[in-house]
C-alpha cells in the first residue's frame, strides 16, 4: 500500500469522498480507515447496494472498523470471510466491492506497522431508536469470545503502532460530549472498561477512536475523529 488515511463515522454520508480522493490523487493502493459506523451495512439490500456501488468506484480502499449503528458483515448475505494477504488479517468482503474491507477485531498490518482493531460500542440512543422503529443491532458490542481473543493477543503482543477503536477507553471518554438527556448511570460502559483494561496492558504510539462525533485530541496520544481526515503515513 502507499498512503494510510483515517477518519471518523460516516453513517452512509460519503458525499465529499470522491472529490477528496481526486484532489489527493489516491488509488486503491491507498487506504482510508473508517473508525466505525461507516453506514455501509445499515439498511440492507438495495439501499446499501447503491452506496457500495458508489464507493467501489472511489479510488481508495476502505478499511472499516465495526461500529454500533450497523450490521456486522458476517450476518449480511453476500459477504465472505477471507484472509487479506496485504493486511495479514481475517475479515469480510464482497466480491462486487473489493475495495471495502471489514477486518475482524485483532491485529492488522499496514506496511511495517503493527496495529490493533477494537470495534463495537453501546448505543445510548437504543430506546429512542426502538420507539421509532429505527434500526438497532443487538450484536453491536464486542462479544465476550472476541474480548478473550484480544486479551490473549495482548498477553503476547505488547506494543502497537496504532490502536483503532470505535468507542474510547473509559479513562478517555469525552464527557463534554455527553447528551444531557441521557442518564449516564444507565449506560452500559462494559466496552469502555474493557478498552481501559487493554490500554493498561500495552504500549502504543497513538490511539484513534470515533463514535462521539467530534474532532479533538484527548491527551497527547489519543484522538477522536469525526469529519477530519488525517494522514498517518
Amino acid at each position: 500500500m502507499n498512503r494510510l488515511f483515517i477518519t471518523g463515522d460516516k453513517h452512509g454520508t460519503f458525499f465529499g469522498m470522491t472529490p477528496w480522493c481526486k484532489l489527493h490523487n489516491t488509488t486503491t493502493d491507498d487506504v482510508m480507515i473508517i473508525l466505525g459506523d461507516a453506514g455501509i451495512n445499515y439498511y440492507g439490500k438495495k439501499r446499501d447496494w447503491k452506496l457500495k456501488k458508489e464507493l467501489s468506484q472511489t479510488p481508495i480502499t476502505f478499511v472499516c472498523v465495526h461500529g454500533n449503528h450497523e450490521m456486522r458483515p458476517a450476518t449480511v448475505e453476500g459477504y465472505k470471510k477471507i484472509f487479506h494477504p496485504e493486511f495479514k488479517c481475517f475479515g469480510w468482503i464482497e466480491e462486487e466491492y473489493p475495495n471495502i474491507f471489514f477486518p475482524e477485531d485483532g491485529v492488522i498490518f499496514f506496511n511495517d506497522t503493527v496495529n490493533l482493531i477494537l470495534g463495537g460500542a453501546y448505543s445510548v440512543d437504543k430506546d429512542y431508536r426502538l420507539e421509532r422503529g429505527w434500526n438497532w443491532f443487538p450484536d453491536e458490542q464486542m462479544s465476550e469470545d472476541t474480548k478473550n481473543k484480544i486479551r490473549h493477543i495482548t498477553d503476547y503482543t505488547k506494543s502497537f503502532d496504532y490502536i483503532f477503536s470505535h468507542t474510547a477507553p473509559l479513562k478517555y471518554e469525552p464527557s463534554y460530549l455527553f447528551l444531557p438527556q441521557i442518564d449516564q448511570s444507565k449506560v452500559d460502559k462494559s466496552m469502555e472498561k474493557f478498552l481501559d483494561e487493554i490500554e493498561e496492558k500495552v504500549q502504543y504510539n497513538h490511539w484513534w477512536f470515533g463514535h462521539y462525533h467530534d474532532d479533538n485530541n484527548i491527551g497527547e496520544r489519543v484522538t477522536i475523529l469525526y469529519q477530519t481526515i488525517e494522514q498517518l503515513f
